[in-house]
Parts: structure tokens; C-alpha cells; sequence
């Protein structure tokens, strides 16, 4: 058995990306190895994982940290109708052997910064799902930001989409960010991945013009299928 630290278990629907409006468990692992300035989730360990046993009521019940996988089984397994279990965070793949050890009977649905490929090569059979993030300095801190892009291109060429996983790019754009930045490794990781997803910053003052939204989905539909999706779950106010 295999324990570990999470902030909340909770059913809900997906919320970004191409596969909104599926409904799936979310396990929200804690802590992270990025610090981006628009990120709106805690990541730091709690005492304490919340599970919300009945979808959308907003009554959690508490789960002493660190959690086995065999609790987190059987939480899963009271919710119906699951297209996938997203493990998302903080980054999941900081505990890449816990998720290799799940063993559960759902297909698996990574959501993760991808700049950590030796964690990456430990879960790359266990996966259905990839929704990797690409991170643009200067919004987020690294101990070695040098190395940045060369483990964010690495981990797509890892986890790439092939016949039983598909793997996508989801890209956060604020007013500041340049075309440049995103060509740079778009261009390189076109070949992994399914679709590009630029992704308006939900904070209203970060937000970019939506005609440079445009413009950058029109650079880049000859390279991918590139798609403007925003967080539709922060529209209806759900988890």
C-alpha cells in the first residue's frame, strides 16, 4: 500500500480543454515545483484531504493526510458515470509512483506542468489522458529556468499522444504574453500532441484583448488544431 498527500477528492465535470462537460473524480495532489502568478489553487500540505461524497452539495467530509490508494479507490468508486479520474494539483507527477501504483479501474487523466520528464517515464503506461501544461516565463519560478523549455519538450515527447493515449497542449494566456514565446515550443511539440488549447487567464485584469486571441489561434492552425477555450467551470460555479 502507498500513501499520499492530497487536498480534496470531489466528482465534478472537466472544465478546460477539449474534453469539457465530462464528468470525472478529481484527486487534487498537493504541492507543486512551479509558482505561476496567475495560479488560483492552494498547493501547499494540509493536514487534512477533503471528500465530497455527494456531487455538487459542498458538504466535505475530512481524511487524516497522507491517503492510501486504497482509500482513494474506494472514493472513487461511490461516484457514478465517470469518463476519467483527473489527477491534477499542485503537479501530480511529483508523486509519479503513487500514481503508478493506483491500479484503478478508470481511465487516468494527468494534468500536469510537464517540466518533470524522469517522473513523466514512471507513468507513461498507466495513462489515457495527457492535458500538459506549457508555462511561459516570466510567470512562473524555477531553480533552474535554463532547462525550462528542454524538460517541458521532453515530457511531451514522453507522454505523446498515440493509439490508447491522447495527449494535448494547454497554453494560459495573459496580456502579456508574447506570440514568440508560444512558437517557440509549439513548433517543436506540434508532433506529440492532439490539439493546442489557448487559454484566456480567468483573472479579468490579466485577460488578453480577444482579437489577439484570434491572431495567435491563426498562427497556428497550419501547424495544429488550435482552440480557444476559457475555464467554462469557473462560468457556472462549479469545483
Amino acid at each position: 500500500m502507498m500513501f499520499a498527500p492530497l487536498s480534496e477528492v470531489f466528482c465534478s465535470v472537466q472544465g478546460e480543454g477539449p474534453y469539457v462537460g465530462h464528468r470525472q473524480a478529481f484527486v487534487r495532489f498537493t504541492g507543486c515545483n512551479l509558482k505561476c502568478d496567475y495560479c488560483d489553487t492552494p498547493v501547499g500540505i494540509q493536514e487534512h484531504c477533503r471528500f465530497e461524497a455527494v456531487p455538487g452539495s459542498g458538504i466535505f467530509s475530512n481524511v487524516v493526510n497522507p491517503v492510501s490508494n486504497a482509500a482513494i479507490n474506494e472514493m472513487i468508486d461511490s461516484f457514478n458515470g465517470l469518463h476519467s479520474i483527473s489527477l491534477t494539483g499542485g503537479e501530480p507527477l511529483l508523486h509519479a509512483e503513487f500514481i503508478a501504483a493506483l491500479n484503478a479501474d478508470k481511465p487516468l487523466y494527468l494534468e500536469s506542468n510537464m517540466t518533470l520528464p524522469h517522473m513523466a517515464k514512471k507513468v507513461k503506461d498507466c495513462l489515457s489522458y495527457v492535458s500538459g501544461d506549457v508555462k511561459l516565463l516570466p510567470n512562473h519560478l524555477l531553480e533552474d529556468p535554463e532547462s525550462h523549455l528542454d524538460r517541458t519538450i521532453e515530457c511531451f515527447r514522453i507522454l505523446k499522444t498515440k493509439k490508447d493515449r491522447d495527449c494535448f497542449c494547454k497554453i494560459v494566456v495573459t496580456k502579456d504574453t508574447q506570440a514568440d514565446d508560444i512558437e517557440a515550443v509549439v513548433n517543436t511539440i506540434s508532433g506529440y500532441i492532439s490539439c493546442l488549447i489557448l487559454q484566456p487567464v480567468t483573472q479579468k485584469e490579466m485577460q488578453p484583448y480577444s482579437g489577439y486571441l484570434l491572431d495567435l489561434q491563426n498562427l497556428f492552425l497550419n501547424e495544429v488544431d488550435t482552440r480557444i477555450i476559457p475555464q467554462t467551470h469557473r462560468m457556472w460555479g462549479c469545483l
